[in-house]
């Protein structure tokens, strides 16, 4: 069974937006080097991602809310309906055995900060966190230093600038996990 990569990006992008594109990139690579992938199940980034694995032989699984009106993208194979906010989040993070952070807003941010918090004090096994786009690497940067001064466990996410790159982390990571 191909190891589960969970991504986490807006539900803006369209078909024909550069975000779109790199998230669609980012599925097909993974399901060309044997990963499933796991989103929040919706449009933008996540129907992206969904629509690159599943084009290329791999499954998406999309972990939804119920109480949502919106229904999943049409190219999630498993959907995986969650009753609040927290409890999805905790099955995106559950389910992954790598995380990669796109493009996105606070939903993304939330996500990401989950993860990284859930490492951070030991709840979670350190695995990797792979994040895309400038704004992620500052944010990135600067929540170090603070956490430095904490001494607590910096470096935990690390940054690429292209889908090529984030699949070559990915591959030095995974090895043996």
């Amino acid at each position: 069974m191909n190891k589960i990569i969970t991504v986490f990006g807006s539900s803006i992008p369209k078909a024909g937006d550069d975000e779109y594109a790199t998230g669609y990139e980012l599925g097909k690579k993974l399901a060309l080097n044997k990963f499933d992938v796991c989103t929040g199940g919706y449009k933008g980034i996540m129907e992206a991602v969904s629509k690159g694995a599943v084009d290329n032989g791999s499954r998406a699984i999309g972990v939804t809310l119920d109480y949502i009106k919106t229904v999943a993208n049409k190219y999630i194979t498993e959907e995986i309906k969650c009753s609040n906010l927290f409890e999805r989040i905790n099955k995106l993070i559950e389910l992954g055995s790598a995380y990669i952070v796109l493009q996105g807003g606070t939903g993304t941010l939330l996500e990401l900060s989950a993860v990284w918090e859930f490492m951070n004090k030991g709840l979670i096994s350190p695995k990797p966190i792979i994040a895309h786009s400038n704004v992620w690497k500052e944010i990135g940067t600067t929540m170090d230093l603070q956490i430095k001064k904490e001494n607590r466990i910096t470096g935990l996410v690390s940054y690429a600038d292209s889908v090529e790159d984030i699949i070559i982390q990915l591959d030095l990571k995974l090895k043996g996990v």
